[in-house]
């Protein structure tokens, strides 16, 4: 698509341009090696404490909260307040590429984030003590898909915002509920046990049908089920890629909207 690798390589230069980025990443690796030595210590299994820390903490699933929308609100939403996005919109580039290449500026952020698995696991094999990398690799490659989700989502909210404080919170709380999706579901599952039941008849199989279904959308339990045990499936692959293409998808029909309504 033409105009994408040239938004890829714009946005990349400007983000690491930035303090922002390199702020995010020490950060990111500081607190990393901090949990890697903590589970090492307390455990001794390698691949054990690096699939923990990658995927297995609270703290990993909170940047992938909060990081995207953080990423959104400058890939987007800040050039709409400035009125830059006004200029890409004019340039002889379509929506669509305008959009992906943010995405994969976005997406590329979040890859070489998580690329602190190999140093670890290659810091740890110097030791004399290997990993598994098939499963390192693996962990790698499931934690960027999942990130991709979130990027997509995040974009696709701020695509509605040309307030860059505003459009941060909305993503972040758009990702936020598609993470507790199915706590969500359960819940309203149970609220709505009786209303099922005298729909469909059986409110416990009405009940598992609703759960099952939110489940299959989970990214948590989409993640947890194979690349964070080291598996790479491609199930779970067009999982990820359904969805981020169907936000992109809904991001470039926003920017569609907003040329139209000028």
């Amino acid at each position: 698509m033409r105009g994408t690798v040239t938004i890829l390589r714009r946005e990349l230069v400007a983000l690491f341009l930035s303090p922002l980025a390199w702020v995010l990443l020490f950060v990111t690796l500081l607190l990393d090696g901090y949990l890697l030595a903590s589970f090492l210590n307390g455990t001794g299994d390698i691949t054990g404490s690096l699939e923990a820390v990658f995927g297995g903490t609270f703290f990993f699933w909170a940047l992938i909260l909060i990081l995207p929308s953080l990423l959104a609100m400058r890939l987007l939403a800040q050039e709409a307040a400035t009125g830059t996005l006004e200029y890409l919109r004019t340039a002889p580039v379509t929506d669509a590429a305008v959009v992906l290449g943010k995405f994969l500026a976005g997406l590329s952020f979040m890859a070489i984030l998580w690329s602190s698995i190999f140093f670890y696991a290659a810091a740890i094999a110097s030791w004399g003590a290997p990993p598994d990398w098939g499963q390192v690799m693996a962990i790698w490659i499931g934690a960027v898909l999942a990130s991709g989700v979130f990027v997509a989502l995040s974009l696709m909210v701020s695509a509605y915002s040309q307030e860059p404080l505003l459009a941060a919170f909305l993503s972040f709380m758009a990702c936020l509920g598609w993470l507790l999706l199915p706590l969500i579901g359960a819940q309203l599952v149970n609220q709505m046990r009786v209303l099922l039941a005298q729909i469909l008849g059986d409110a416990e199989a009405a009940g598992g049908f609703v759960t099952q279904m939110v489940d299959r959308m989970s990214v948590f339990h989409h993640f947890g089920r194979s690349y964070y045990r080291g598996v790479v499936d491609s199930a779970e692959l067009c999982f990820f890629l359904t969805w981020i293409a169907f936000f992109l998808f809904l991001t470039t029909r926003t920017l569609e909207a907003r040329r139209w309504r000028g």
